[in-house]
């Protein structure tokens, strides 16, 4: 019978024993290996390694003053907040958002950039972010060269392995290498990621999902993203291909295929009122979902309507993946959560009648309408884990299916 690898195996347990000090430290070794199930020999071996390499701190708690105290004091561990710094950003259709985060994921600087980028050139949108990028780091008091990585979370069919953006509605053209563009424009590592699976990671670290391994995030914003995490990794395409939920198909119509975006993605909610009058200048400057709920609250039937059916919509795509993966937990965020009690209450509603009634308590959906500043933390936290979590890198079970 064929062995695991060693080094896969050691990669494995170093992510482990580093997951553990995150979520729980202050730790000691002891309760490392209790938590872990890894013998205390093996854990000594991996946290001396990470002190060497400046990964982690000691703690001790009691006084070491005190003679008369009784046994020695506890040596804990925790992360040592300044083994590295990164910077995440989300790029959106009408906004940037910058966050750069240190070792333990913990805001420095943030800085947001209103600005329709869908109508700029790729030369336009490098520029931005490098200046972005830039200015952030500034206003933290340091310098690029204190930074390790930068991510760049944005929406569409991304491949993380490549760094390439197969088609984003933030660029006019397709198959852009973006981490190679700015990699060269900072000189510094870059990634390039979905939005959705930046978001799911930031759940996983500070949100709704700190106590679980496995749950699913539903992205609903001018596009529509899928984020999955199995056993605290992220679940990717060939590739490191991300999940365009929107390309979900739904059924057919006179042989047209439907697709959930045609239903349930932010033009096809709008529908033709966004192309005039005040709704058309407030799409503009990306406040169309707020426009819209102003007009839902103010009873407007035709657009209650369409948001009830998107809801419904997307209620039936959330049965499907809660019937293929059965995740304790869904997390819905997104802008298209301002369209209110009509939207969500259509969903619920939904998903309650198409999910089987044998998983019909196997999962929760929580509604999370969370600030651009976490979608950009959530960047940051790609950037981390690439450098120092992720026990497979690209070829494992944690980016390919």
């Amino acid at each position: 019978m064929k062995t695991a690898d060693p080094e896969l195996m050691r990669a494995i347990n170093r992510f482990t024993v580093l997951d553990k000090i995150r979520r729980r430290g202050p730790i000691s070794r002891v309760e490392i290996s209790e938590h872990s199930q890894l013998s205390t020999t093996t854990v000594s071996a991996i946290t001396g390694s990470l002190l060497d390499d400046g990964l982690i701190l000691t703690r001790h708690e009691g006084d070491i003053r005190n003679t008369a105290a009784r046994g020695r004091p506890r040596v804990m561990l925790e992360l040592n907040p300044d083994a590295a710094r990164v910077v995440g950003a989300k790029i959106a259709t009408n906004r940037i958002v910058f966050a750069l985060t240190n070792f333990c994921g913990e805001v420095l600087s943030k800085l947001t950039i209103p600005v329709r980028v869908d109508r700029l050139p790729i030369g336009v949108i490098s520029d931005l972010v490098e200046d972005g990028v830039r200015r952030c780091v500034v206003d933290a008091g340091l310098s690029l060269s204190d930074i390790d990585t930068v991510c760049l979370g944005l929406p569409g069919v991304v491949e993380h392995r490549t760094g390439r953006v197969r088609s984003s509605p933030v660029f006019r053209e397709i198959d852009v290498n973006f981490a190679e563009e700015m990699t060269s424009r900072l000189n510094l590592p870059t990634i390039v990621e979905s939005d959705a699976h930046a978001i799911a990671l930031a759940h996983h670290w500070f949100g709704q999902a700190r106590d679980l391994d496995d749950f699913v995030v539903v992205s609903l914003e001018q596009t529509l993203g899928l984020g999955l995490l199995h056993n605290g990794q992220l679940f990717r395409g060939a590739g490191g291909l991300s999940h365009n939920l929107g390309d979900l198909v739904l059924g057919s119509v006179s042989d047209q295929t439907v697709r959930l975006s045609e239903i349930a993605g932010e033009t096809a909610i709008f529908g033709e009122q966004q192309l005039v009058g005040h709704f058309a200048e407030a799409v503009r400057v990306g406040r169309g979902m707020a426009h819209a709920q102003a007009l839902i609250s103010a009873d407007d039937n035709p657009l209650s309507a369409t948001a009830m059916r998107a809801g419904e919509a997307v209620g039936l795509a959330v049965a499907n993946i809660v019937t293929l993966f059965g995740p304790p937990r869904v997390i819905i965020v997104g802008s298209t959560l301002l369209l209110g009690s009509v939207f969500i209450d259509s969903l619920r509603q939904s998903y309650a009648r198409a999910i089987p009634r044998s998983i019909r308590e196997v999962a929760e959906l929580v509604f999370d309408p969370s600030p651009d500043e976490a979608w950009a933390q959530g960047a940051a936290v790609v950037a981390l884990r690439e450098l120092y979590e992720s026990p497979w890198g690209t070829t494992g079970p944690a980016s390919s299916l």
